[in-house]
């Protein structure tokens, strides 16, 4: 499948968002004519709403749409609506091809790992779903290297198919797959779509050190927003953008995609007039000298700051797993 250098998001579309469902078709429409021919989705977002929303803006173009969805996050309070187990997925794909009114995915995402399913039972059910012609290819989303090598080694031994495409967060503030995930895509040969190459919105040029700027969510401040080594490096890029006549957006963006081992950057408007600008952008190219200096600010196989949004593992997060029983602990 061959797909444009960007990829339409759709969190935005929605309540998350923007809920005026014929302008968020007027977005998608502009996008298509634009000759963006991949969209991005997922079940969660807005509760299904974004779902709706595209399967309403593609009627009489879905063939001329590479089109991504994904499953994971809990569909409501349903302990068994969400996760990687094959129950799930049988359910939760059925519902996103009615949302979509569609018959099959281009491409169907694991939004996130899930450490109480075993990656063979994940393998098992979306190779079900492809062999039946609902799903065309499967991928991940913000999955850690080692878990994309398992899994590649699970689909062979077990003859299933496997992931073709990878779905990391990247941008200037946030280039830490630059180390494994990207290496271990390309060597796979997987298809990598990048989200939020703005830095959730950092890179938009409107957050700066000491102004503070409501952003799409009302009352919503990320504490990325006023984390002080995302502005610091925010601070050099702003005057690094001015230098070569271009707009933070399109810096931005043409770093996301001048790496090799990307294949698409996923923009996400919420209004037109955020499209348009992304749109302008679309054949910048940025030369060695800017890009070296972006190295200098932000070194290569670094994030500036934590990356709060990205996947952290139970082994990290849950205490219990990171310490001995205090009856096993040694004597100081």
């Amino acid at each position: 499948m061959q797909v444009s250098p960007y990829c339409l998001g759709t969190m935005m579309f929605g309540a998350m968002g923007n809920p005026d469902h014929d302008a968020s078709i007027r977005i998608i429409h502009r996008a298509l004519d634009a000759g963006i021919n991949f969209v991005d989705t997922a079940d969660v977002y807005s509760a299904g709403e974004s779902e709706v929303i595209v399967g309403k803006a593609l009627k009489g173009r879905r063939d001329d749409v590479v089109l991504a969805s994904k499953v994971h996050y809990p569909m409501g309070d349903d302990p068994n609506h969400r996760g990687n187990s094959r129950r799930w997925i049988m359910t939760a794909v059925e519902n996103s091809l009615r949302r979509l009114r569609t018959d099959h995915l281009d491409l169907y995402q694991i939004h996130r790992p899930d450490p109480t399913v075993d990656v063979e039972e994940t393998l098992s059910a979306l190779s079900d779903l492809v062999r039946s012609g609902k799903v065309r290819a499967i991928g991940t989303s913000t999955f850690p290297a080692s878990e994309i090598v398992e899994a590649q080694w699970v689909a062979e031994r077990r003859g299933l198919e496997r992931f073709r495409t990878e779905q990391p967060p990247y941008s200037i503030v946030n280039r830490s797959i630059e180390r494994e995930v990207l290496p271990v895509a390309q060597r796979y040969g997987m298809g990598t779509l990048v989200w939020s190459p703005l830095g959730q919105g950092l890179l938009t040029g409107r957050y700066r050190r000491g102004v503070r700027t409501d952003t799409h969510r009302s009352g919503y401040t990320p504490q990325h927003f006023s984390d002080e080594r995302k502005l610091e490096a925010v601070e050099q890029l702003v005057p690094l953008a001015e230098k070569a006549g271009l707009p933070m957006t399109h810096l931005a963006m043409a770093f996301a995609i001048a790496h090799p081992g990307v294949t698409s950057a996923i923009i996400g408007p919420r209004t037109m007039e955020q499209l348009d600008d992304l749109l302008a952008g679309a054949d910048v190219t940025l030369d060695d000298e800017i890009l070296d200096r972006i190295d200098e600010i932000t070194p290569p196989g670094t994030d500036a700051g934590p990356n709060r949004t990205a996947y952290t593992p139970p082994a990290v997060t849950t205490v219990s797993l990171r310490r001995r029983p205090v009856t096993e602990r040694s004597a100081a």
